[in-house]
């Protein structure tokens, strides 16, 4: 009897779901159908803010060009992609309208354009729009303590919102990093979309790091003592990816900055027949004056770090590899050694990580051999590139490393960690010799900065030489003529 009531009660339960089923069908349908209006709406409204706004001064549809760069104002390597990306478009498309979305609203458009100047050595040949967005906190990485990747994405989306809606271009370009943005501007805006990729948001190195419950920058110690966590972070991991190579497959031309970043991005966005790599500008022709015969006009020897001071550049590394060196008998029989971190410091984040590393040096007493040098005019960074002996640099996995050819441009001998860019394109032999050393730990740089020191200046030179002579692929020139070729089919 109770089976049969429970047989019936089931049945019953079935015919109340089936009964929902073309309701709820016809429900979704129209939602669906709702959504579609409501983005076709977006579209043509949008699509007619474009047309009104690109009428030039003589009557004629003027072509807009803009670039997605919040940051745009920060001194990084990523900058200097930015400004020579605009110069050579400029040359090319003199009668364009050129835009910048950036995030930096406590500053003014000549501000800003004078700090490119005055860290970068670049002048633009033609006027460009700032649009400044008010939503930039959005995509700060401390605003999201958990879920980081994917909040932050979801954020972009946001502030690639608001950058649309203040102007619709013709040609988008993203220039660091924010893939969610592109199926925005190229659905809804009807652009034609392209991006400069410096680094994947998400990369299979990340993963291995979480499936293998390895302590990273990007995977606390709690979870990788928690199995269980560890397995629900790399669903995580491998969703956010999956949705990741999605937005980036929207890009109809995609460029990276090395061997490294390719490999990941085939792997991602799986688009191999529209992806080149493209070097970023490096200002070798500026360092190439910097006589390196004269290297030892002071006593002693300084070590020079150039980076933003953001957390996977690893400066606590320098220095407690530093603080190791001067511990060692060797470098006891040496001159004075300095360590000079020069980099720049775009947010409070960054002066609170400015503030440990000083911490840091303290704390291993060092404090006095350690210097900081923040957001630097060039003619600055330049002279301390002529008095270093050795530079530094020791970011996992760093996607290109223009520190590291500006460093090898100026004459000092590099020491880069032993991955990612610096390790498949930069620090690599020319004409089979020497141009450089790389490390992986801290007593692995220790060591190898000792070796370096206790060179002869003849075998010092010559890698220098080396080292000068291979980086004339990674000029200013050889970049516009790379990007050029690669942006061709966004205006054809």
């Amino acid at each position: 009897m109770a089976s049969a009531e429970r047989g019936l009660c089931m049945c019953e339960l079935l015919r109340f779901f089936y009964s929902l089923f073309f309701p709820g069908l016809i429900v979704c349908g129209t939602l669906c159908l709702c959504l579609v209006i409501i983005l076709w709406g977006i579209r043509v409204l949008l699509q007619k803010k474009k047309n009104s706004a690109s009428t030039g001064k003589n009557g004629k549809n003027q072509m807009v060009i803009a670039f997605f760069h919040p940051y745009c104002n920060a001194g990084g390597g990523g900058e200097r992609v930015l400004w020579c990306a605009l110069r050579a478009l400029q040359k090319k498309f003199p009668e364009a309208a050129y835009v910048v979305y950036t995030g930096d609203v406590n500053v003014s458009s000549q501000e800003i354009l004078e700090g490119a100047f005055r860290r970068f050595n670049i002048r633009l040949i033609h006027p460009v729009k700032f649009v400044f967005l008010r939503k930039r906190y959005l995509v700060e990485d401390s605003r999201y303590p958990h879920f980081t990747l994917l909040c932050q994405s979801l954020g972009s989306i946001s502030l690639g919102w608001e950058a649309l809606m203040q102007c619709v271009p013709d040609v988008y370009i993203d220039s660091m990093g924010y893939a969610f943005t592109l199926p925005l501007f190229k659905y809804l805006g009807c652009c034609r979309v392209g991006s400069y990729v410096h680094y994947p948001t998400i990369s299979t190195d990340m993963l291995s790091v979480v499936k293998n419950q390895n302590v990273g920058f990007n995977n606390a110690a709690f979870i990788t003592r928690n199995p269980f966590l560890s397995k629900v972070k790399l669903i995580y991991y491998y969703l956010f990816a999956f949705i990741y190579g999605l937005v980036g497959s929207c890009s109809d031309i995609v460029m990276v900055n090395s061997s490294w970043t390719l490999n990941h991005i085939l792997s991602l966005w799986k688009v191999g027949h529209c992806t080149n790599i493209v070097y970023p500008p490096c200002d070798v022709q500026a360092f190439l004056d910097i006589p390196l015969h004269e290297k030892k006009l002071t006593p002693g020897h300084l070590l020079v770090s150039i980076g933003q001071f953001r957390p996977e550049k690893n400066h606590p590394l320098q220095i407690r590899a530093f603080a190791k060196l001067l511990n060692k008998k060797e470098a006891k029989s040496l001159p004075s050694l300095k360590l000079v971190l020069i980099g720049g410091c775009r947010n409070q984040d960054d002066e609170h990580r400015i503030n440990q590393l000083r911490r840091l040096s303290e704390d291993l007493g060092v404090q006095e051999d350690v210097e900081f040098k923040i957001n630097i005019p060039f003619d600055e960074l330049k002279n301390y590139l002529s008095e270093a002996t050795i530079g530094l640099h020791t970011m996992w996995n760093e996607h290109f490393g223009i520190g590291v050819v500006e460093c090898m441009a100026a004459g000092t001998i590099i020491l880069a960690h032993n991955s990612g860019g610096p390790k498949l394109d930069i620090v690599i032999p020319h004409e089979g010799e020497v141009t450089g050393f790389l490390a992986e730990n801290e007593e692995g740089y220790a060591e190898t900065m000792a070796h370096i020191l206790s060179m002869s200046a003849e075998k010092r030179l010559q890698i220098r030489n080396n080292a000068r002579a291979s980086v004339s692929r990674f000029s200013e020139q050889e970049f516009e003529m790379t990007f050029l070729s690669s942006v061709e089919k966004l205006f054809q």
